[in-house]
């Protein structure tokens, strides 16, 4: 690559629908290694965990990890990377790839994708990425966060809601507007960023649970590519956990 980037990964034990899972094995690994691993294969310049528990402290600097412990405080992951871009003194114009603790499976071509995508549109502040959805169930999944985009690829809305309606009846495969599903992964200016913590949260944010509307919310605009490859999985219940088990074991015995 002809530029840099870092990568942070946020991480908190206590989340609400699975608490601990950022230590819960997959194939022996915790769940942490593996999103550690994947962003260590990226062409990032540094990975930092950034987390406010001992707990997942002592784990990551046991794999080797480099450990910012940050504020029990914050109220997203958004926020605990803003600190340790404050902490670390980085540029604004230093890309900082945000890939969240919980993405199981995500290939490093993709951490190095989002990274390329802002790189490339010096005119936006933020980049993302998502995929099509094939099957309605996953549509209509209110923890598979949609998201709809212009002819340019900046993104018009993000929702736990289908966007767009799908007519009743219709199958997803060959619509005219393919329902996408946003991928938990963001490339920021650490400039930008700083911005961002400031400002209030919006109506908008409050009732989606989704922080990247505050962008939306205040003008600013988020580009979004289609990912390269496949995306792994974002581990968020029970279910999740079982497949992402379950694929583990089948990589391992085929």
């Amino acid at each position: 690559m002809s530029f840099s980037f870092e990568v942070v990964i946020p991480s908190r034990y206590g989340a609400s629908r699975l608490p601990g899972k950022p230590l819960l094995e997959i194939g022996g690994n915790t769940l942490i290694q593996h999103v550690y691993k994947s962003a260590c294969n990226s062409q990032a310049d540094g990975v930092i965990i950034a987390t406010d528990d001992e707990r997942i402290e002592d784990l990551a600097r046991s794999f080797g990890a480099e450990v910012i412990m940050t504020s029990r405080e914050h109220t997203s992951g958004t926020d605990r990377i803003t600190e340790v871009i404050e902490r670390k003194n980085y540029q604004d114009d230093v890309i900082v790839v945000n890939v969240q603790g919980d993405e199981y499976g995500l290939p490093s071509e993709l951490i190095d994708q989002v990274a390329s995508a802002l790189n490339d549109n010096p005119d936006k502040l933020m980049a993302t990425l998502c995929e099509k959805i094939e099957q309605l169930e996953d549509s209509n999944n209110p923890n598979m966060v949609k998201v709809v985009r212009d002819k340019n690829n900046t993104a018009l809305y993000f929702s736990r809601s289908t966007i767009p309606w799908q007519e009743k009846g219709k199958k997803l495969k060959g619509n005219v507007s393919p329902v996408y599903r946003h991928i938990g992964i963001y490339a920021y200016r650490a400039g930008f960023l700083k911005q961002f913590s400031k400002l209030p949260v919006c109506p908008l944010e409050e009732t989606e649970k989704l922080e990247q509307l505050r962008a939306i919310y205040n003008g600013y605009s988020i580009h979004v590519e289609e990912a390269c490859t496949e995306s792994g999985i974002g581990i968020d219940t029970e279910k999740d956990l079982e497949l992402a088990r379950s694929l583990e074991a089948k990589q391992v015995s085929g």
